[in-house]
């Protein structure tokens, strides 16, 4: 089983990790971000192959396809919430707590799923394919590490981690994605500018992930399992090492 998993995570960090990049870069050097709808399709259509991969001799069901939209919806719900305090955001929160539940190929459909759907409230830009990848990635590397008993389903570990990412990864993609869109050459002194001016928002947006996470974490890992061994979905528990 072990075995099978690596295999499985091999392909999806192929994708996940090389294709979905190189798409986005395609997208910047050579359509100018200009085709950001193409590219964020694109990415949905990479970003569901590693999901099908889960279920290996079988298709996936209805119910499972319906748990990732329903958790994607909380995310789109809930980044609609808080809009009028920007920054601050369950996105994250609820990615992670998707990707632990479900595993690191669920973590990211449900992490760009919601950066995608959500921008048709906040404004679909050259921006949309960087937060589909930032908040799936996230996604991705919690549903890893907890497979890999690294991540533990503790409300401490999931908040620290949670944090980390939130500032680490999602902020360091998206100050990058800014000088690219502000500028046509890139430069230590650019990259020093936005990595600084963005930290207060990156730290907003950390806390906020953190916060989230204290408090929904129990409640929704809960409902999730109750709804996975309520509709036979707990057969893929040999692929998570819950705890």
């Amino acid at each position: 089983m072990q075995r099978k998993f690596d295999k499985r995570l091999i392909l999806s960090s192929v994708l996940i990790l090389i294709a979905i990049p190189l798409t986005i870069a395609f997208g910047v050097v050579f359509l100018h971000d200009r085709k950001y709808y193409f590219i964020s399709i694109a990415i949905l259509i990479y970003t569901m192959l590693p999901f099908l991969l889960v279920f290996e001799q079988r298709g996936p069901r209805a119910r499972e396809i319906i748990l990732v939209c329903s958790l994607s919806a909380i995310a789109v719900i809930g980044r609609a919430a808080f809009f009028m305090l920007p920054h601050f955001k369950p996105v994250a929160a609820i990615v992670i707590i998707s990707a632990v539940c479900l595993g690191p190929e669920s973590g990211f459909l449900v992490g760009a799923l919601s950066g995608f759907v959500s921008n048709f409230f906040y404004g679909q830009g050259p921006w949309t394919p960087w937060q589909m990848f930032s908040f799936g990635i996230i996604g991705f590397w919690a549903g890893v590490l907890h497979r890999k008993g690294i991540l533990k389903l503790r409300k401490l570990d999931l908040c620290v981690f949670g944090g980390l990412s939130t500032f680490l990864i999602y902020g360091g993609l998206m100050n990058f994605d800014s000088v690219l869109m502000f500028s046509s050459t890139i430069n230590k002194d650019l990259l020093l500018a936005a990595y600084l001016s963005g930290i207060p928002f990156d730290l907003v947006h950390a806390a906020s992930t953190v916060l989230f996470l204290f408090f929904i974490e129990e409640p929704m890992i809960e409902k999730i399992t109750r709804i996975r061994v309520k509709y036979g979905l707990i057969n893929e528990s040999e692929l998570l090492k819950d705890s």
